[in-house]
C-alpha cells in the first residue's frame, strides 16, 4: 500500500534541543532485525528496548509501512530525542512521527538538585589527593621559605650592611620560594594560567597600593637606599636643604636631626635621599678661619709671621693640614690678613678655638706694635706692655671647655624624647 503524500513530505517533529544541563544521548548507527522486517517486529521490537531502559511511562510503538509511531511519555527531553533517532537508525524504518511527550517535573523534584550534589561530590572526591597534595607542597614551600630567610640573615649577620637592608634582603629571598612553591601548587592542580593572572594581579595590586601610598612607598624605599648607601651615621652633623644638624636616628619613613639650637627636625627620607647631603663629620678634620685688619704702614710680613706662631703653637690646632696665613686684600685704609687652621672636631669645640685664636693673635700682634683698624677707620693705638684684659694663656675660663658640639647634642637629645618612634636603621 502506498503512503499518503502528506506522510512522505512531512519533516519530523520539531525536537527541542536539550538543556546544557543535560548530556545528549547517541542511540545506535542502526537497529538490525530480520532482512524486509514485518511491521508488526519492528514495533515489538522498539518497544521492548523502550521499555528496557526504564525512562519512558508506558511507551507503545507501532508501525505502519516502515513509518513508526511513537507514543507515551518521557521524563527528559534528551530521552525523548533519543528515542527518535533509535527509530530512525532501525532496519526498514523509512520515516519515524515522534508523539512522546515530556513530563513536566513536580516543582517539589529535588532530583536535580540531589544530582548536582551528587556529581559535586564526586568531583571533591576526585580533586581530594590533588588537595592534600597542593597543601603539602604549599606547607613544604612555606618551610624552605622560612629556612631560606632564616639562613640569609645567618650569613649576612657579619656583613656591615645595614639591618634595614639585611632584612629586607633575607625576607625578600624567603617570599621569592614561597612564591615559586605557589605556583607549583597551581600548576600541578592544571591551573597554570590562574597562577599567572595571580601573580599578575598581585603585581597590579602592588602598583595600585604604591600609587595609593605613594608617600610611605617612596619613603620606605629611600630607607633602605639609605641604609645601602650609608652616607651618614649617627652622630653626624649634617646639612640637607636648609637644615642642618645631628643625625639623632633613621626610621623607614624619617630621619630625625637636633639642630645646633637643640631643636628636633623630622626630614623625610626621600626628601634627604633626593636633596644634597652635606656631611660635615664625613672627615674628622675641619677647617675654620677669622680675619684681622692692620694698617697700611704695618708689615704684612710680620703680621703673617706673627699669626702663623699664634696659630702653630695652640695644642688644638692640628699641624697637619698645616695652618696658613694669607692677605686678602685691601679695604679702605686697612689690610685684610686672614687666618685658617684645621682642627679634629671629635676633640674640640670649632667655636671655642676660634675664640682663643681670636683672643690671642689680637694680644700677640698688639704687642708686637701692629695697629689693628677696623672697617671705620678707626685705631687701636699699640701698647708696650700689652694689653692687660687680655690673657696670655692658651684657653681662658670661657674657652676652658672644648667638648665637641657633637657631644652637646647628644647629652642635649638624651633629654629628649624621640619624635619618631621605630628602629634605628643606622650603624652606630
Amino acid at each position: 500500500m502506498a503512503l499518503p503524500g502528506w506522510l512522505i513530505a512531512a519533516e519530523p517533529p520539531l525536537v527541542l534541543t536539550p538543556p546544557e544541563s543535560e548530556e545528549r544521548l547517541e542511540a545506535p548507527a542502526s537497529v538490525g532485525i530480520v532482512p524486509e522486517a514485518s511491521d508488526e517486529a519492528i514495533a515489538a521490537r522498539l518497544e521492548r528496548i523502550l521499555v528496557a531502559t526504564g525512562w519512558y511511562e508506558q511507551p507503545a510503538v507501532t508501525v505502519d509501512e516502515g513509518v513508526a509511531f511513537l507514543y507515551g511519555q518521557a521524563r527528559r527531553q534528551n530521552h525523548r530525542q533519543w528515542a527518535g533517532d533509535l527509530a530512525r537508525s532501525t532496519q526498514d524504518v523509512v520515516a519515524v512521527v515522534n508523539h512522546l511527550e515530556l513530563i513536566e517535573p513536580s516543582i517539589w523534584d529535588l532530583s536535580p538538585a540531589l544530582s548536582g550534589l551528587n556529581e559535586l561530590g564526586r568531583t571533591v572526591l576526585r580533586s581530594l589527593p590533588y588537595v592534600l597534595f597542593s597543601l603539602l607542597l604549599l606547607a613544604l614551600a612555606w618551610s624552605l621559605g622560612v629556612l631560606v630567610t632564616r639562613l640569609l640573615c645567618w650569613t649576612t649577620k657579619t656583613s656591615k650592611r645595614n639591618n634595614l637592608l639585611k632584612d629586607v634582603v633575607a625576607r625578600g629571598g624567603g617570599v621569592l620560594v614561597f612564591v615559586a612553591g605557589l605556583y607549583s601548587v597551581f600548576h600541578v592542580a592544571g591551573l597554570t594560567n590562574v597562577a599567572l593572572a595571580v601573580l599578575g594581579g598581585t603585581g597590579l595590586a602592588g602598583i595600585a597600593l604604591g600609587i595609593a601610598f605613594r608617600d610611605i612607598t617612596e619613603n620606605f624605599l629611600a630607607s633602605i637606599f639609605l641604609s645601602a648607601q650609608n652616607p651618614f651615621r649617627t652622630g653626624d652633623l649634617i646639612e640637607v636643604g636648609k637644615t642642618r644638624g645631628f643625625v639623632q636616628s633613621m626610621t623607614i619613613r624619617a630621619t630625625v636631626l637636633m639642630t645646633l639650637d637643640g631643636n628636633h627636625v623630622q626630614v623625610p627620607n626621600a626628601t634627604i635621599y633626593k636633596s644634597d647631603i652635606t656631611n660635615f663629620s664625613a672627615n674628622p678634620n675641619d677647617r675654620m678661619e677669622f680675619g684681622v685688619m692692620i694698617g697700611l704702614n704695618d708689615s704684612i710680613t710680620d703680621t703673617q709671621a706673627i699669626g702663623l706662631a699664634v696659630l702653630a703653637g695652640h695644642p688644638a690646632v692640628l699641624e697637619n693640614p698645616e695652618p696658613w696665613v694669607v692677605a686678602e686684600e685691601i679695604r679702605n685704609a686697612a689690610v685684610l690678613i686672614k687666618l685658617s687652621f684645621w682642627f679634629d672636631s671629635r676633640k674640640t669645640n670649632g667655636q671655642q678655638l676660634r675664640s682663643a685664636l681670636i683672643r690671642l693673635t689680637k694680644r700677640a700682634l698688639m704687642e708686637a706694635g701692629m695697629t689693628i683698624q677696623a672697617e671705620q677707620r678707626q685705631y687701636v693705638e699699640p701698647i708696650a706692655d700689652g694689653p692687660a684684659e687680655e690673657s696670655a694663656a692658651a684657653m681662658t675660663v670661657s674657652e676652658a671647655e672644648t667638648r665637641p658640639e657633637g657631644e652637646v647634642i647628644r647629652n642635649q637629645a638624651a633629654l629628649a624624647p624621640m619624635p619618631e618612634k621605630g628602629e634605628n636603621l643606622l650603624d652606630e
